[in-house]
């Protein structure tokens, strides 16, 4: 990318001047712009480049596109539940469990935690990151549903358009993907219009020299995906091809090559742009735990005691607040318990059940909105019945529409689709319908999405579930044409199978809701509401032994069997994972990691409050049951698997996870098993690459020499790793000298152990030797190694000069007062070092020691 594009001159080159063009006289806050002649050399004709002065500014014009902007952006926009979006996080790319997993379960997975990677502030986004580097043309926000996509783009333009931030570039034009899939074909002349309505003139807009940003918010929305391999080259901004075309063409540069792009995206849709063809891609946060605070205190606002209460109940489900990291569900999650707090202290009902699972909340929640119970609004008696007489119809419309959608990939409506759906159009201002269904009026026409893509998986489940026990041919398939499938079982299993087989996973919640509603709490919740009181009896047990076969099946631990248990946990069916969980607890795992008992496991990885301080699979795993585990381990963040009697083949296979770009593993020990040189050159291969691994115990193995150098050589390029146990691991003479050597390059290690590796004096020389210039390491232990009294003073010599040192431990290493004096004297000049343990040396007697 040139210097020239990337700043935004000669887009006035690319879209031909016309009687209605915009040029940009002042920035937003007065700042002064230049004009069109300062990007090319005016000549005959009367535009820039053409010999004449361009036409005198029309600012009235550009004033009324930043109050355009700042009335259509500022709305709603809190700033202290904002605060989050003011920094990004940098990303290199989309992991593998972003392109693949369901938004939901990438959060469960990930345990909520965003990665450590570099931040950048909101006001930086589309600056150089250097002072060699140029600003990028193509940014890409990726973010889950319901984290702030949006909220972020309105946050910045309104900010923009107040004259607070990058006010280098000169002009901000916001356009939705909802938006763009109203028009069949469009130019980008056109493009640029939709993108300022406000005026009345169709000529395109010219930048001159200031830059020009395009905003595309939610890819994930548009109804075509797009297609970088096969879409046709388009150089004429004036030629209206298809939209999808068009997106394409844009991003590749063929057109509006000159002006910056912004598209915001869910992680899934976003890999639909070619990698190479994004310049800055950055993930929006989620909250931390003062910002979910400060979030249900916004919600409550003037209820301190029930928003505390809410926090609690939240904070003593792990699994939920994982989710309500994601800012819509946590408003979901608050409403449904702040109500259900308010139904347990009403004495006219009777007691009701803490909601634990998903399905048990979304149930609350429904009933709320069914009933137009708000916590803001007055019970009344007869409401109830009115509310239920009314709503069901609609709920079912709604139903039906969401479950079609979901299996279209379909999460924006329009006013057709309501009405090919049956649904009312009067009846979307309801209280009920406003409660589930965002509505936005754009210029060609009104869009509908539900409020957050789980309302929408909770009525497409509502609306199978009821329709199963009628329907003759599989849902499935929308012609109707199939195999007869009778009763609601037969149907289920087919969901269940079609969850399983769907390569996107955007089935995988529509099932957990689906097998929810057998529960008996939820059964209890919504009958006489949207569901027949008792009807799930004779169903559960059925549909828990469908669920069950899933686990038996499959040999390696997917994501798939790991919903399968969490839709267990949804029909209340916990014994295995509670027995799993308590064999984890008395540390009694070893010989029964069958099949489906590894699948508990791995839910347990990602739920129980066993695994959250330390992930502990001591004495339990063999080749088999670990190789299962891989990917459930990824996102262990302290994991000990001691003496499990680990031979070089598993450490072929841990140096994988180890490698991965997920992989959050930040200690992992293995001490006490049986890994070789083989097996260490694997793992340093995988630290070559890893980004998170702070802590490695390789204590009481027999990597020797050779596994020394290797572990060695990847510590020359590794600049993460701060703490390498490789107590008793006969690395001997050589060995040491290996990890000298690293040393001198490595300025990140702050922990070594080699004690009981026989370095002798000339391994503890050569270590002694890279202490003179190594300024990282703070601990070193080389106890019981013969180092006497020639490596004592080398290391003696070395204390002289290494004041960064700060603890050493040389006992049991056959010093004697020759080498104890050499110590002594070192430390009179010594600054650094706090601790100096020479405790037991071979010939000392008691009463005589130095």
């Amino acid at each position: 990318m040139s210097q020239e594009a990337s700043d935004g001159r000669g887009l006035h080159q690319l879209v031909p001047l016309a009687a209605g063009e915009i040029h940009l006289p002042t920035a937003p806050g007065g700042h002064h712009l230049p004009s069109a002649q300062a990007g090319a050399p005016e000549g005959p004709g009367g535009c820039p480049g053409a010999g004449s002065k361009p036409p005198a500014p029309a600012e009235p014009m550009v004033q009324k596109h930043l109050e355009s902007l700042q009335s259509s952006c500022g709305n709603g926009l809190e700033t202290g539940a904002l605060q989050r979006l003011t920094n990004l996080l940098l990303v290199e790319g989309l992991t593998d469990i972003q392109q693949k997993e369901h938004d939901i379960l990438q959060v469960e997975t990930t345990k909520g935690l965003p990665n450590t990677s570099q931040s950048i502030p909101l006001e930086k986004l589309f600056l150089p990151l250097s002072k060699v580097s140029i600003p990028p043309r193509i940014s890409v926000t990726i973010g889950v549903a319901g984290i702030g996509k949006s909220t972020l783009v309105k946050l910045f333009v309104c900010s923009w358009a107040k004259g607070e931030i990058s006010r280098d570039t000169m002009f901000v034009l916001p356009l939705t993907f909802r938006e763009l899939n109203t028009y069949e074909k469009l130019s980008a002349e056109r493009l640029l219009c939709l993108a300022r309505p406000h005026t009345t003139e169709p000529g395109p807009v010219s930048a001159g020299a200031a830059r020009t940003l395009l905003i595309l918010d939610g890819l994930d929305e548009f109804k075509t995906p797009l297609d970088f391999s096969n879409a046709v080259v388009c150089t004429d901004p004036k030629k209206e091809i298809q939209v999808d075309s068009l997106i394409t063409n844009i991003i590749r540069g063929n057109l509006l090559q000159e002006a910056s792009v912004w598209v915001t995206s869910r992680p899934a849709a976003a890999r639909q742009i070619p990698s190479g063809l994004v310049d800055r891609m950055t993930e929006i946060r989620g909250f931390g735990a003062a910002e979910m605070k400060d979030f249900l205190d916004q919600m409550f606002l003037g209820k301190r005691d029930l928003s505390s209460q809410v926090l609690q109940h939240i904070r003593a489900n792990r699994s939920l607040h994982v989710l309500c990291t994601i800012p819509s569900f946590c408003w979901i999650s608050g409403s449904s318990i702040a109500y259900f707090l308010k139904c347990s202290s009403d004495r006219s009902q009777e007691a009701t059940v803490v909601p634990r699972t998903l399905s048990e909340i979304y149930s609350y929640y429904f009933k709320m909105a069914l009933s137009g119970d708000w916590l803001e609004k007055p019970r009344e008696t007869l409401r109830i019945e009115q509310a239920v007489n009314t709503s069901k119809k609609l709920v079912g419309s709604l139903g039906r529409l969401a479950f079609c959608g979901l299996l279209r990939r379909k999460h924006v409506f329009y006013e057709q689709d309501m009405k090919a759906y049956g649904i009312d159009l009067s009846l979307l201002h309801s209280s009920l319908s406003t409660r589930l269904l965002l509505r936005e009026d754009m210029q060609a026409s009104t869009a509908y999405c539900f409020s957050h893509l789980s309302i929408q998986e909770f009525l497409a489940a509502l609306y199978y579930y009821t329709a199963a026990k009628r329907a003759f041919f599989d849902l499935f398939t929308e012609s109707g044409v199939s195999w007869p499938r009778l009763g609601f079982l037969s149907h289920f299993r087919s969901a269940v199978q079609r969850a399983l087989q769907a390569e996107d996973r955007q089935l995988d919640i529509f099932i957990r809701f689906l097998s929810g509603l057998l529960s008996p709490q939820v059964n209890e919740l919504l009958s006489g509401w949207l569901l027949v009181k008792g009807e799930h009896g004779g169903l559960r047990s059925q549909a828990i032994g469908i669920l069950q076969g899933c686990l038996n099946a499959e040999h390696a631990v997917s994501s798939r069997a790991v919903n399968a248990v969490r839709c267990l946990h949804e029909i209340q069916h916990t014994d295995t994972a509670k027995a799993v969980e308590e064999a984890m607890r008395s540390e009694s795992l070893a010989g029964m990691l069958t099949p489906m008992n590894c699948s508990a496991l791995a839910y347990l990885l990602q739920v129980s409050d066993v695994c959250l301080e330390e992930t502990n699979l001591s004495n339990c795993l063999t080749y088999n049951v670990c190789k299962s585990l891989l990917s459930q381990l990824l996102f262990c963040h302290n994991l000990r698997l001691d003496n499990n009697q680990f031979k070089d083949d598993v450490m072929e296979l841990l140096g994988s996870v180890l490698s991965v770009k997920d992989c959050q593993i930040q200690r992992l020990s293995l001490a006490e098993n049986q890994i070789s040189n083989k097996g260490a050159k694997a793992l340093a291969r995988s630290l070559l690459v890893n980004r998170s691994l702070t802590v490695l115990d390789l204590r009481s193995n027999s990597i020797g020499p050779s596994g020394a150098k290797a572990l060695a050589d990847a510590l020359k390029k590794n600049q993460i790793l701060l703490s390498l146990n490789l107590q008793h691991n006969s690395i001997k003479e050589h060995g040491a000298t290996f990890l000298a050597e690293a040393l001198l390059t490595n300025h990140r290690l702050e922990t070594l152990h080699l004690q009981k590796n026989a370095i002798g004096a000339q391994g503890a020389r050569e270590i002694a030797e890279a202490l003179k210039q190594n300024r990282s390491l703070r601990e070193l232990i080389l106890s019981s190694n013969s180092v006497g009294d020639n490596g004592s003073i080398a290391l003696a010599e070395a204390l002289r000069v290494n004041h960064s040192l700060q603890s050493l431990d040389l006992q049991s290493n056959s010093i004697s007062s020759t080498g104890v004096t050499a110590l002594t004297a070192a430390l009179c000049s010594n600054k650094g070092l706090l601790s100096l343990n020479l405790g037991w040396q071979q010939g000392w007697e008691a009463g005589k020691k130095p």
